[in-house]
């Protein structure tokens, strides 16, 4: 995340709506991609008027109440206690981010309202009250339980889970990559090169899915997980795979902007030789060893940056902030989302207009 000020100097975030030091109201214009004052030309979001939950700008003539995210969220939960509105909002503040980030990466986002094909909605439910909901993303509709914003369910799960790490962020950013999935992929021709190489490098996605994760959830991994796959979940079938490493590329970008914006240097690191990992498939033939060493910056800036991360997290007493190792296989899938991100924003050729409010 990119870092923001307000007139004043003081520094403000990607969640503020009001200057601390000044006073002053502000909100996130994801036009200009600016904290900006709030004056005659602009206006909250409808969320963030009524509710506090939302501090996204709309042009004040515009007819919209609600910003581009809020508009892609379907089914909010009921707003009548303190406890789900307070929940509901951190779900969008998440939500948020990841529509930041997939907006850095030009990759547009139109909601199914507006084109039932290609869409995305967010369905934000509570699974307590309704134990029927699943949580994960089928035909453009992400469904997300709203008990996961509760810092001690979400752990309980965590630990029932074996799971590194567990975070809202990474729910919205592993769901993502499902919907990304099937709106690029799962449509190409089998021979197609992109699917083609998705394959050479995550697997043969064909079989079945369900049963799948029926003998991921009664056996566990594989003992060798970490060689192989970034988490222990990826492991269960392709499909899992990649979405957990797009959720892992994601944070990549994010992590690597905000460390850049803030100032946070961790030294030169001493180039390692390219490995074959960080190059793409044979069946994409387009690669150049210039994208390849792109990549290899990319990563190695990565690392050096998590270093320092989980030094300061050791030295507070905590967990490690970053609690992954990254294999030359894990790499190797990196590098093919890395190579996606690149083609599915620049097909796009967007240039901001999805977040033009009318």
């Amino acid at each position: 995340m990119k870092s923001f000020h307000c007139t004043c100097g003081n520094a403000l975030y990607f969640e503020s709506s009001q200057c601390l030091r000044c006073g002053l109201e502000v909100g996130y214009d994801p036009m200009q991609d600016l904290m900006r004052p709030l004056d005659a030309h602009l206006k909250r979001c409808a969320n963030g008027a009524r509710h506090g939950v939302c501090n996204w700008l709309l042009p004040a003539a515009s007819s919209a109440a609600f910003c581009r995210s809020c508009r892609l969220t379907r089914t909010i939960p009921d707003l009548g206690t303190e406890q789900n509105r307070r929940h509901w909002g951190l779900m969008e503040a998440a939500k948020r981010r990841l529509i930041h980030t997939l907006h850095a990466l030009r990759i547009p986002l139109p909601s199914l309202a507006e084109d039932p094909q290609n869409g995305l909605a967010f369905d934000i439910v509570s699974t307590t009250l309704d134990p029927r909901v699943t949580m994960g993303h089928l035909g453009g509709v992400i469904t997300v339980s709203l008990e996961e914003a509760d810092d001690t369910w979400r752990q309980i799960n965590r630990q029932q889970l074996g799971e590194a790490s567990r975070t809202l962020l990474g729910h919205f950013r592993h769901e993502s990559g499902h919907y990304l999935w099937d709106r690029f992929l799962s449509r190409l021709e089998w021979m197609n090169p992109a699917r083609f190489a998705f394959r050479e490098v995550f697997g043969n996605e064909s079989f079945s899915y369900s049963d799948a994760l029926q003998r991921y959830y009664r056996q566990g991994p594989p003992a060798d997980w970490q060689q192989r796959f970034i988490t222990p979940y990826a492991a269960a079938h392709p499909w899992e795979d990649w979405a957990e490493t797009w959720a892992h590329y994601l944070q990549i970008v994010d992590g690597l902007e905000t460390g850049g914006q803030f100032g946070i240097r961790s030294g030169a690191v001493s180039p390692a030789p390219l490995p074959d990992s960080c190059t793409l498939p044979t069946a994409l033939a387009s690669s150049t060893q210039r994208e390849d060493s792109a990549f290899h910056d990319l990563l190695q800036r990565w690392l050096s940056l998590v270093t320092v991360m989980n030094e300061v997290s050791r030295s507070f007493g905590a967990p490690l902030l970053y609690p992954y190792i990254i294999s030359p296989p894990a790499v190797r899938k990196l590098r093919l989302a890395h190579h996606f991100a690149g083609v599915w924003g620049s097909r796009a050729g967007t240039s901001g207009s999805e977040f033009i409010d009318s």
